[in-house]
């Protein structure tokens, strides 16, 4: 098959796998120039490119995106790629991977690669074969921008510590909140061979940091997705699953994809897919759990889902409306962080600045607070909502952005 051909099938395949971030890379580049003016290494992590992954500082990182291949011996009903589904395969060597992202970053398309695949022949083959191409990459070709790889659940732990070695990520998807979820729609998958895995990633990072001459090993973490709206889960079901991956594995990021419709598809599987809102809903419900101090029951509803109308701090708010208005110039930093507009940095700039002066609406408006959202939850010397504006009816309805404006901030 034209690689040009392979290439349109493998990457069009990738793009259902939401894990690609490229958060928490180390910042590397082409060493300095050896005698003659040849550059020592190959590649960097902090140009720009056509891409959107982004690192903590905000820099774009561009990633070759693509599968190995996506012919698999599992038959996971939610998957385009699944042994049963009437798609074109295709299937690149290892040199070819390896050649293509060395073309596109010579070309400047690119900073790096995501690399997964289908499992073929078995998970201890698939990964040799994943793991061969970055090794190639950082040994032969002197690569150093990112790689992303992600792992098998149950491969060899031998073949484990090598991608750690070359990788700056890894990544393995736990792809449905809870068990029984897999055991319904993927049942060739285990969960707890995930989690073992998770947890075999988890101690060789944890090592690695620890002991100082100890060679790197995916530095930027791991991370991993689950499929949103393919199974009966609520989001109270996936939070927790989340709360719980952080905790116990110490994952970077649990990234939440959107079930979508596939051809031919099981009777078991919905129709359509659920609306996008609730995806990014449960975005803002993640960040506010790992840095904002929510509970997963604090934040969902009492149906155990999140209101797709209201950002979930906002909704929040309006639920325990006794807590407020918060004096600006007394709340603490918790109290703070729990007003609908007010985010981590507007938080510490209000607390630097009421050091020195008593706080009035006007700091918050330099401070750009967006003030819409926040002044019905706060008070200072000069303002003060009346109690009837919290109390009233139709404060949600006067909250709830338009449909096309819908807020994003915290």
């Amino acid at each position: 098959m034209d690689l040009a051909v392979k290439l349109s099938i493998l990457a069009d395949a990738a793009k259902y796998d939401a894990s690609c971030a490229s958060s928490g890379t180390d910042r590397r580049h082409s060493g300095p120039a050896r005698p003659g003016g040849q550059a020592q290494g190959l590649g960097s992590t902090e140009g720009a490119g056509i891409c959107h992954s982004y690192a903590p500082d905000g820099r774009c990182i561009s990633l070759l995106k693509i599968l190995l291949t996506n012919a698999c011996a599992f038959d996971c009903l939610y998957c385009v790629n699944r042994a049963s589904s009437n798609v074109r395969r295709a299937r690149f060597t290892v040199k070819e991977v390896v050649d293509l992202t060395l073309d596109f970053y010579r070309r400047n398309y690119i900073e790096g690669l995501f690399l997964s695949s289908g499992i073929v022949r078995s998970a201890d083959y698939t990964m040799e074969q994943v793991v061969r191409v970055a090794k190639s990459l950082r040994l032969d070709h002197g690569f150093r921008g990112y790689i992303h790889l992600k792992t098998i659940p149950d491969a060899d732990p031998a073949l484990l510590a090598e991608a750690g070695l070359y990788a700056d990520r890894l990544s393995i998807n736990l792809e449905l909140p809870t068990e029984a979820g897999l055991s319904q729609l993927a049942p060739e998958k285990d969960a707890r061979a995930v989690r073992r895995t998770m947890a075999q990633l988890r101690g060789r990072i944890e090592e690695a940091k620890a002991e100082a001459r100890a060679p790197r090993f995916s530095p930027a973490g791991q991370s991993t997705q689950m499929i949103i709206g393919a199974d009966d889960s609520d989001d109270r079901a996936t939070l927790e699953t989340s709360a719980n991956l952080y905790g116990s594995y110490r994952l970077k990021r649990v990234y939440y994809s959107a079930f979508s419709p596939i051809p031919d598809a099981s009777s078991r599987l919905p129709s359509k897919a659920p609306p996008l809102m609730r995806e990014h809903r449960l975005y803002q419900a993640d960040w506010l759990m790992r840095f904002y101090g929510f509970s997963v029951h604090e934040i969902t509803e009492a149906d155990g889902m999140l209101d797709l109308a209201l950002d979930p701090k906002l909704a929040w708010a309006l639920r325990h409306r006794g807590l407020f208005p918060l004096d600006v110039n007394r709340a603490s930093r918790e109290e703070l962080l729990r007003t609908p507009g007010l985010g981590r940095t507007t938080v510490e700039r209000i607390l630097s600045a009421r050091r020195f002066r008593a706080l009035r609406v006007e700091d918050l408006k330099r401070m750009r607070a967006p003030l819409g959202k926040a002044l019905p939850f706060l008070a200072t010397i000069d303002h003060r909502p009346r109690v009837s504006v919290l109390d009233a009816a139709n404060l949600r309805d006067r909250l709830v952005p338009p449909p096309r404006q819908l807020a994003l901030g915290l």
